[in-house]
């Protein structure tokens, strides 16, 4: 009988472990599915709501617009027009964006520190998640939602590629501008670009040089699919057919009002600017072509003439590195009269 009873006892002892064995396996499933989901953030949404309770859901999959160049270039412009779009919010420069973006390159390029990093368990696919999250987050929540949401920060283009990878949809707008008048414009406004000498043309021209080459070549790796560079000079003088062009290959629906962005300033869902960007007190005009040629008899005749040489990405772009003046094109109507309106409001105002 005892026995029996020890047999039994055993039996129901098993039962009961095997059980608990069970919950314990169940249990762990549960909060390694759990922490699983709570470590992938890129498959998260950030749902947001506009003023007329309309919510937004985006995600590391929608098709954000990256716009970029060296600065100077015209970015402010090119955003201010998208921003007039009713569908369309890029608002002010984050950045924080690029610096972010320097900082995850600066990593990888270390082996040292990758090797620390890996160890460490902070993996490139973990960095990857966090900046997905964190460029999203901050392109999100800087500004009102919007159908299509838009970042500009001209040093962002550096890391074209790699922002592709993180966000698969998204697309890139190189602006292109004569370097010459690029340099000229940060020298006269004083513009302080890190690592950019603002006394000396030469050096400044050096440095558009290699800046220009990065972008362009990272713009050329994502693919003409996905990154267009647009000309400054062909988007003064033809706003219209630029335009065009942009919003078909950012697959959004035209609209009259990207022509017309100074009537938009600081209207509701309309273009918000920064009172501290540079570029502020030119976007509030109409497209114009004065900017064009101020650089014309302002730069060094040495530097003039190793233009060639010390900036061959000139010639690589399409501009003739000699040519003072060079010959942009003819503007369309509608940029000779805002010009001759823009010039008459300055007149009148000294």
């Amino acid at each position: 009988m005892r026995r029996v009873l020890l047999v039994l006892g055993s039996v129901a002892a098993l039962m009961v472990t095997l059980h608990l064995a069970h919950q314990v396996l169940e249990c762990q499933q549960v909060l390694s599915e759990r922490r699983h989901r709570l470590m992938r953030p890129e498959n998260e949404e950030l749902v947001m709501m506009d003023a007329n309770h309309v919510e937004y859901r985006y995600s590391k999959d929608m098709p954000l617009i990256f716009i970029g160049g060296v600065p100077r270039s015209g970015t402010t412009l090119m955003r201010a027009m998208l921003d007039a779009h009713p569908e369309v919010r890029c608002g002010e420069e984050t950045r924080i964006i690029p610096r972010v973006l320097a900082m995850r390159q600066a990593w990888s390029k270390s082996g040292r520190e990758k090797m620390r990093l890996d160890e460490a368990g902070v993996t490139d696919q973990v960095l990857d998640a966090a900046m997905q999250a964190f460029i999203l987050e901050v392109i999100a929540k800087h500004g009102e939602p919007a159908r299509y949401l838009c970042n500009k920060d001209p040093f962002t283009l550096k890391s074209s590629v790699y922002l592709s990878r993180l966000f698969p949809n998204s697309k890139f707008l190189l602006m292109v501008r004569d370097g010459r008048a690029s340099v000229h414009s940060m020298i006269t406004r004083k513009v302080t670009i890190a690592g950019f000498d603002l006394n000396s043309y030469r050096d400044c021209l050096t440095k558009w040089n290699k800046a220009i080459e990065v972008m362009y070549s990272q713009c050329l790796e994502v693919g003409r699919a996905r990154c267009l560079p647009v000309y400054y000079e062909q988007l003064v003088l033809h706003p219209e057919q630029s335009m065009h062009n942009i919003m078909k290959f950012l697959d959004i629906s035209w609209s009259d009002t990207v022509l017309h962005h100074e009537e938009l300033i600081g209207k509701p869902g309309g273009v918000s600017l920064s009172k501290i960007e540079r570029s502020t007190d030119q976007v509030i005009k109409p497209v114009n072509m004065e900017a064009l040629s101020k650089w014309i008899g302002h730069i060094p005749g040495d530097v003039l003439q190793d233009m060639a040489h010390i900036a061959p990405m000139l010639a690589r772009l399409g501009y003739d590195p000699y040519a003072n003046p060079p010959n942009y094109g003819h503007p369309d109507p509608l940029v000779v009269n805002n010009t001759h309106r823009v010039t008459q409001n300055t007149s009148s105002s000294h």
